[in-house]
């Protein structure tokens, strides 16, 4: 075994493995998923970490892990797999050592896993709930080399709590393991444990501090590189730091209120700490005294993992504003930043040329993409919130999109603002007809000079495209307005709510025509069909639901994703329907085609690691894009669209494809929906799909 192992831990509700990366093509066509042609953007950032030698930085996403050259910034590499745990060498060749499948094969069974490797290599510990009745979680201690169990740690020896572990990490000198616990909703710290004797030092907040925090999720401890003090964030604004043998906090650097922590760093020679903060913001300061040094203003939003370079003179930092910095760690100048969403995709929409797609997302960037080629063309916009829904115009040359309070029109050709429409008195501009809470949907008429709202405040808005002028409001929901869209003459509009009804309007008068209810939870997402003659709506009841547009009258429920519909839309003939759902976690979220006249299921398709929030046909309709809260968008051809219920890959799903399901009941596979389990519910996926061959055409 190579002396340096550059470990890469990525801490979810399972442990990931991480295969290495070999194509020389473009970082958009990476490890794609079977039928997708492109990946937009690089995944939901968890954390960065610097090769020992400082010459690559690894971002670990949602996706997998992202190797960047850290002098350029170019990607080399995306390790991503199965799960399990594989150690990498750093050093020279980029190759992984070997999987350790011996631990998963012990430690996967529990549930909330977490994992870390000791600075020499020899050791991983491990976290899990091992008792899931009593919720009782132990840290197991195994020999990397051999397999073999060294310790096991009870989390309640002392207390007789089950303290839920959610962080482990090792001091540099291997003799501490380090961990965040809580109890049921409520915060309760850090333990140092003594790896050779399961001893524990806890390291205490000031009196009243770990009370009454219920939304403090996650945690971290950083050790000082010669192992004598740690940092630790803690709610709020302050990091504490404590010296390891006692747990006594030795200094407490005090932070700006009304922001929180994210991530603490020591600098290589364990003189400075750097954090990142929700504000934005990077803060230095001196480790021995605890005296502030520095504060570097860079990115927009929460800061949420910094790293500093081998030789201490870079540091590296991840926002939620869809951004990765590099700073000089000495003065604070900025020295390069990396583009991409860094949060959920919450809508997509293609160009009407179907040369470009746009996206926007919780990290509060809307990103214009090249579809050929998958190269990210710019980063527009840079709203100070959320964005929920973006819209091209017909002619291509504005985009709309929705946020808080707020709609605001970009020109898509000179990345000009037009305009922004608020109703929220504190920002300039104020608009007393704007929303006065989030726009969850905005949508160009069909002739492009109008735009529809629909938002929290129960309302739709309809305006002037040219003069951004208030036309009307359209009053009847009652609770949030999700979704809206016109119909293809202009004349009418649908909106979808959480008060379970899809409403009819008319737009030129705004006057209510028809409530439609049938739907038994809340109404995400509406469309109507090319030919204006059916709506499509999706629900988070799980169900599709088709609709006469004139009468109101239900035709066809569309079953089969397990979990919320978040988007739906009709393809351009008006011959296909495309859902996006979160369905079963473990297996991704997925993307679910259906015939609109029939409303037949014809394919599944899998590739996001969540939900996916949006759905959008091409122009040509010959593709299909995605975007998810992974922090991605994929498109999909559908000549290359996988069939998933051909379990024996014979090209057509028939009896044959149901015997080998049927008798493959209680295994692990074909298990098709993701629960690990072969049973009824598998067959009924494949009955479902009864008939559907490999290529989803409209012959």
């Amino acid at each position: 075994m190579k002396s340096k192992l550059f470990l890469i831990l990525v801490v979810l509700f399972t442990m990931f493995a991480f295969m290495l990366n070999t194509f020389a093509q473009n970082s958009s066509h990476w490890h794609l998923p079977e039928g997708a042609v492109l990946r937009l953007g690089k995944s939901v950032i968890y954390n960065i970490e610097y090769s020992p030698d400082g010459t690559r930085l690894a971002v670990s996403s949602a996706l997998g892990i992202w190797l960047y050259d850290a002098q350029t910034g170019e990607e080399l590499d995306l390790l991503t797999g199965q799960k399990g745990i594989i150690l990498w060498d750093d050093a020279d060749t980029g190759q992984h050592l070997r999987p350790a499948t011996h631990i998963l094969e012990i430690a996967e069974p529990g549930r909330g896993t977490t994992v870390a490797l000791s600075p020499d290599g020899k050791t991983i510990a491990s976290s899990s709930e091992d008792d899931l009745e009593n919720g009782r979680y132990t840290i197991h201690l195994w020999d990397v080399d051999t397999g073999k169990l060294i310790r096991t740690i009870r989390q309640d020896q002392d207390t007789g709590r089950p303290l839920r572990i959610l962080f482990l990490e090792f001091s540099p000198d291997g003799k501490k393991l380090a961990s965040f616990y809580h109890w049921h909703s409520i915060f309760m710290g850090y333990i140092l444990w003594d790896v050779d004797t399961g001893k524990r030092t806890i390291l205490r907040a000031p009196q009243g501090i770990t009370q009454g925090i219920s939304h403090v999720i996650y945690g971290s401890v950083t050790f000082s590189p010669d192992s004598k003090t740690a940092a630790s964030e803690y709610p709020y604004s302050d990091i504490y730091i404590w010296d390891t043998n006692t747990g006594k906090i030795l200094h407490t650097l005090i932070g700006r209120r009304g922001s929180t922590v994210d991530s603490v760093e020591f600098s290589p020679d364990g003189k400075k700490i750097a954090s990142g903060d929700s504000d934005g913001t990077l803060k230095f300061w001196d480790a021995d005294t605890g005296e502030h040094i520095r504060t570097i203003r860079g990115h927009r939003r929460d800061v949420n993992s910094v790293a500093f370079s081998p030789d201490g003179k870079k540091i590296a930092s991840s926002s939620k504003d869809g951004t990765l910095k590099f700073w000089d760690a000495d003065t604070g100048e900025h020295i390069r930043t990396i583009r991409e969403h860094t949060g959920p995709v919450n809508s997509i929409a293609f160009s009407p040329d179907g040369k470009k797609i746009a996206s926007g997302g919780e990290d509060k960037n809307f990103i214009f993409w090249d579809t050929d080629t998958g190269h990210l063309l710019g980063l527009r916009g840079g709203s100070w919130y959320t964005i929920r829904s973006v819209a091209f115009s017909p002619d291509g040359k504005t985009i709309v999109y929705g946020s808080y309070k707020a709609i605001v029109l970009w020109d898509a050709g000179t990345d000009e603002h037009i305009r922004t429409i608020t109703g929220d008195p504190l920002v300039r501009g104020f608009d007393p007809d704007g929303h006065t809470r989030d726009v969850n949907s905005v949508a160009f008429s069909p002739d492009g000079k109008k735009i529809v709202s629909g938002s929290d405040d129960r309302t739709l808005r309809l305006w002037d495209a040219d003069t951004e002028e208030h036309l009307h409001t359209l009053t009847g929901h009652t609770n949030d307005v999700n979704s809206v869209a016109f119909s293809p003459d202009g004349k009418k509009i649908v909106s979808g709510s959480d008060d379970r009804t899809l409403r009819l309007w008319d737009a030129d008068t705004g006057e209510q025509l028809r409530t439609i209810t049938g739907h038994t939870s809340s109404v995400n997402s509406v469309a109507f069909s090319p030919d204006g003659k059916k709506i499509v709506s999706g629900s988070s009841d799980g169900t599709i639901r088709l609709w006469d547009a004139e009468t109101g009258e239900r035709i066809h429920t569309l079953t089969g994703h397990t979990r919320s519909v978040y988007s739906v839309a009709f393809s351009p003939d008006g011959k296909k329907i495309a859902s996006g759902s979160g369905d079963i976690r473990l297996r991704g979220s997925t993307v679910r085609l259906w015939d609109a006249d029939t409303g037949q299921h014809l394919r599944t398709i899998t590739g996001h690691t969540y939900n996916v929030n949006s759905v959008a046909f091409s122009p040509d309709g010959e593709k299909i894009a995605s975007g998810s809260g992974d922090g991605t968008v994929l498109l999909w051809d559908f000549a290359s669209l996988p069939l998933t219920e051909d379990v024996n890959s014979d090209g057509v799903v028939n009896i044959l494809d149901l015997v080998v399901v049927a008798n493959a009941f209680g295994k692990a596979a074909p298990d098709l929906n993701g629960d690990r389990i072969v049973n009824i519910l598998d067959l009924v996926i494949v009955a479902q799909a009864f008939g559907n061959t490999v290529a989803v055409t409209d012959e």
